[in-house]
C-alpha cells in the first residue's frame, strides 16, 4: 500500500488531456458521417459524428461543436454550395481540433466543413455553373422568346445514328394527325469532351439560316450520368440562354436535370417527348380552330335566325298594315258609291224626273236648244226621241 500512486480526478483528466492532445496536435481533416444535428439557441451547432460498418453498424461516435462565431460562417456557404441542410445521414469532411476537458470530457471543435466532399466535385463544379449563369442573368432568357404557334420548320442537332434520333424522326413524321414538318439534321456529338464545342459549332450553323427555322432542338437517347456531364458545360448553357430561336431540349434522362435544360426554352424527358411537345403544339391550334369554327357557326346561326325572326315580324306588320289599308281603301271605295249613287241621274229618273240629251250630252237650259233640232228624253224606262217645235224661254 506504501507504493500505490494516488492522484486527483483533475490530474488524471490532465494526463489524459495531454495524452489526447499530444498525439493529435493540430487541426486535421476527418471523414465522417453526421448523426444528430442540434441547433442551440445561442448559435451553437452540436454534431453527432459517427462511423459505420460496411452492413450499417456504428463503430466509432463523437459529439462535436461548432461555435456560433464559425458556424455564422461556414453554414450559408454549406448550405448554398450543396443545396442541402446541415442534417442526419450527410457524408461530410470537416476540419476539427481535438480537445480534450477535464469537466467536459473528449469534444472535437469542427472549423469548416468541405461541401465538395459532400456533394462531390462534379456536382460543386455544375452548382458553380449554375450560379455563374444565375449571376450573369441567364436563366430565363431562351424561355422568354415566344414559340410561333404552328412550328413546321425545325433545326435538330443529334447524333445522326442515334436511336433516340431515329425515334423522334419516327414520332414526329408518321403523325396520326397529317401535319407536315420540315426537319433538318445538324450532326454533333453527344457524349464526351467534345460534344459541347460540338454542338456549339452546330448551333453557329443553324444561326447562319435562322429565317428557315422556327425551334431548335438538342436531342439523344438516354446514358449513364458520365455520359451526360457534357450538358452541364457552362458555355453550351450559355450559348442556348443567348440563342435567337426557342430551344427545346431532350436529353434522354429520367430523373437529373442538366444546366441545358434548366437553361433551355422547355425540357422534355426524351427525343420521342419532344415530337410529342410539336404535335401537341398542332393539335392545339387545330383544336382552337374547331372551337373558333364551332363558336362562329353558332354566332352566324343565331345571327340568321335572328335575321330571319325580324324578316317575319316585319312581314307581318307589312301584312297588318296592308290588311287594315285595304279596309280602309274598301271603306272609302263603298263610301264613294254610295255618293256617286246618291248623286247618279239614274236615281232622279227612277223618282220619275227625266233628263233631255242633245247629241249625248246632257241640257241643262233652254237656250241650249234650237228650233227643229233633235233631243233624246232619257227615262226611266226608256229613251224617246224628240223634235224640237218651239222654244218658250221662261222670263224672270
Amino acid at each position: 500500500m506504501a507504493n500505490r500512486e494516488i492522484i486527483s480526478l483533475r490530474e488524471l483528466q490532465e494526463r489524459i488531456k495531454r495524452s489526447v492532445e499530444g498525439a493529435v496536435p493540430g487541426k486535421l481533416w476527418i471523414r465522417a458521417e453526421t448523426g444528430d444535428v442540434k441547433f442551440h439557441s445561442a448559435g451553437h451547432c452540436y454534431i453527432d459524428l459517427i462511423d459505420k460498418e460496411e452492413r450499417g453498424a456504428v463503430r466509432a461516435k463523437v459529439q462535436a461543436i461548432i461555435w456560433a462565431s464559425t458556424f455564422r460562417v461556414i453554414r450559408p456557404y454549406f448550405e448554398t454550395t450543396t443545396g442541402r441542410q446541415l442534417e442526419r445521414g450527410l457524408s461530410i469532411l470537416v476540419n476539427a481540433v481535438v480537445q480534450y476537458s477535464p469537466l467536459y470530457g473528449l469534444s472535437i471543435v469542427i472549423y469548416d466543413i468541405d461541401p465538395s466532399f459532400t456533394i462531390g466535385e462534379q456536382e460543386l463544379k455544375r452548382q458553380q455553373t449554375i450560379a455563374k449563369l444565375k449571376e450573369e442573368g441567364m436563366f430565363g432568357i431562351n424561355s422568354s422568346i415566344p414559340i410561333t404557334p404552328l412550328p413546321r420548320n425545325i433545326a435538330v442537332i443529334s447524333s445522326e445514328t442515334a436511336a433516340g434520333y431515329r425515334d423522334f424522326m419516327k414520332q414526329l413524321h408518321e403523325n396520326d394527325y397529317g401535319f407536315v414538318f420540315n426537319t433538318t439534321l445538324f450532326p454533333a456529338p453527344m457524349q464526351g469532351q467534345s460534344a459541347p464545342a460540338g454542338i456549339i459549332a452546330a448551333m453557329e450553323k443553324v444561326a447562319e439560316n435562322l429565317q428557315n427555322f422556327d425551334l431548335l432542338l438538342i436531342i439523344r437517347g438516354g446514358g449513364a450520368n458520365q455520359d451526360l456531364i457534357c450538358f452541364d458545360n457552362y458555355e453550351l448553357s450559355l450559348n442556348i440562354a443567348q440563342f435567337p430561336l426557342p430551344v427545346i431540349t431532350g436529353i434522354g434522362h429520367d430523373h437529373d436535370i442538366h444546366i441545358v435544360d434548366m437553361i433551355s426554352h422547355t425540357t422534355v424527358k426524351t427525343p420521342t417527348a419532344a415530337a410529342v411537345f410539336i404535335l401537341e403544339l398542332f393539335i392545339a391550334q387545330e383544336q382552337q380552330l374547331i372551337s373558333t369554327t364551332r363558336r362562329l357557326f353558332l354566332s352566324l346561326q343565331g345571327r340568321v335566325d335572328s335575321e330571319l325572326s325580324k324578316i317575319e315580324r316585319v312581314k307581318e306588320k307589312i301584312a297588318s298594315i296592308t290588311a287594315a289599308r285595304f279596309r280602309e281603301e274598301e271603306y272609302r271605295a263603298d263610301l264613294n258609291e254610295k255618293r256617286v249613287l246618291a248623286a247618279s241621274p239614274l236615281l232622279i229618273l227612277e223618282k220619275g224626273f227625266s233628263l233631255v240629251l242633245k247629241e249625248g250630252k246632257r241640257v241643262s237650259s233652254a237656250s241650249e236648244l234650237k228650233e227643229n233640232q233633235e233631243i233624246a228624253l232619257l227615262l226611266k224606262d226608256g229613251k224617246v226621241i224628240c223634235n224640237i217645235k218651239s222654244i218658250e224661254n221662261e222670263k224672270r
